[in-house]
């Protein structure tokens, strides 16, 4: 479909998670050259080169980035979507209480962590001639705050540095995206609404009367959106924050 993706190099940070997988499924589709960034033990896959690495940790990245760029020569795409996601059935404690710990975390993991690549793969787009693309993940709770009582039948709570980190991305991504207008490089960010990914009734029927359309994402909904702004099809789009929740922050 995006003909102009085929032999990029594509590095997706946090590629391993949940939606990490759906943009390798992606990327893979349109003939791509994909490099994971994340922490987990290296796997060997046909689809993607895995460097398991530290992304909060700026001496680490170095080293990755210089294997990266000594195997790969150019570095086309960025995909900032590393974060330090908690599950609904994890007890996360109120405001009140939220752990320093736990936010000390999120903030490395999904901001620091942002920065620093952006910082190191961006400035090696910024010197090359064609420029590149990042892409870093946000989300709709990055624009409206997240509605507690979507979890009053739970011991979970959309903790306040998800909301934070979220909406620090989008801050970084305009930043940059001025910052390197004239070097060809263009930042955009994707604020996505929650995937459907079996969760319990309750939760479910309170969430759709937030949605116009009515319902949670499909799995694989967010894939051309994340194609389409890196690649040629969007190439006087920067600094945008496309949102994708069904309609969710509109009312």
């Amino acid at each position: 479909m995006f003909k102009d993706l085929k032999n990029k190099n594509v590095i997706i940070t946090g590629g391993l998670g949940f939606l990490g997988k759906q943009i390798i499924d992606a990327y893979y589709k349109e003939g791509s050259n994909i490099i994971i960034l994340d922490n987990k033990q290296k796997i060997s896959s046909k689809k993607f080169e895995h460097y398991s690495c530290d992304i909060c940790n700026e001496e680490n990245l170095k080293s990755i980035y210089k294997l990266i760029v000594k195997k790969y020569k150019t570095i086309d795409i960025l995909i900032n979507n590393a974060a330090s996601n908690h599950d609904i059935k994890e007890k996360i404690k109120s405001f009140e209480k939220f752990e320093f710990k736990i936010w000390e975390k999120d903030i490395l993991v999904g901001l620091t962590g942002a920065f620093l690549c952006t910082k190191i793969f961006g400035t090696k787009m910024s010197k090359q001639d064609k420029g590149g693309n990042i892409v870093n993940i946000s989300s709709d709770l990055g624009i409206i705050a997240p509605d507690q009582r979507l979890y009053d039948h739970t011991s979970f709570r959309k903790p306040v540095s998800y909301s934070v980190v979220k909406s620090g991305i989008i801050g970084l991504t305009k930043y940059t995206a001025a910052y390197w207008a004239k070097k060809k490089v263009r930042c955009n960010a994707l604020a996505p609404g929650g995937i459907f990914n079996k969760q319990n009734k309750i939760f479910l029927s309170k969430i759709k009367k937030l949605i116009p359309m009515n319902r949670m994402a499909k799995v694989n909904e967010y894939n051309k959106t994340i194609l389409f702004l890196s690649s040629n099809a969007s190439s006087y789009i920067t600094g945008s924050v496309v949102v994708a929740d069904g309609g969710r922050t509109i009312i």
